[in-house]
């Protein structure tokens, strides 16, 4: 719940940020000027992409959400067994070894979201995010028929 609280907060933040910006590249643009104008349009383009990288991440953790609701109303989530330090985080030799059974089982099968699920959440918890965050993808592409991305 915190999280989804963070990421709403932030969200409005950052709306509030591309309005505010794009009301400055319009203001801009009002002036006339060559150079201004050249500044407004510049300043406009900020916010739209920033509105769009805004969405593709909510649309991605949507889907990772309702990935993860299937699985978990199908008894599928994986259960946490990671060995945590005293301090809470999670022990690296842990997170390796749950690693190694995952990558092993999706490579058993490697068409089923749900193999591709466990193993992203295993290379998040190994703090690989970059392949946590494809493995997902492809997960979702599975699920949802669609061709599987690279």
């Amino acid at each position: 719940m915190r999280a989804k609280i963070t990421y709403l907060v932030t969200a409005a933040v950052l709306v509030f940020y591309f309005v505010l910006a794009g009301s400055r590249g319009v203001m801009l643009i009002e002036t006339g000027t060559p150079l201004t104008v050249t500044f407004g349009v510049a300043v406009l383009i900020l916010p739209v992409i920033g509105a769009w990288f805004l969405w593709m991440n909510t649309r991605f953790v949507r889907r990772a959400n309702a990935l993860a609701a299937e699985l978990d109303a199908e008894g599928g989530l994986p259960v946490d067994e990671l060995k945590r330090t005293p301090g809470g985080r999670i022990d690296r030799d842990s997170a390796d070894e749950v690693f190694a059974r995952r990558k092993a089982e999706t490579e058993d099968t490697p068409d089923d979201w749900r193999c591709w699920f466990r193993l992203a959440v295993a290379y998040h918890d190994a703090r690989d995010t970059p392949r946590a965050r494809k493995a997902m993808q492809r997960a979702i592409a599975l699920h949802d028929g669609r061709p599987v991305p690279a």
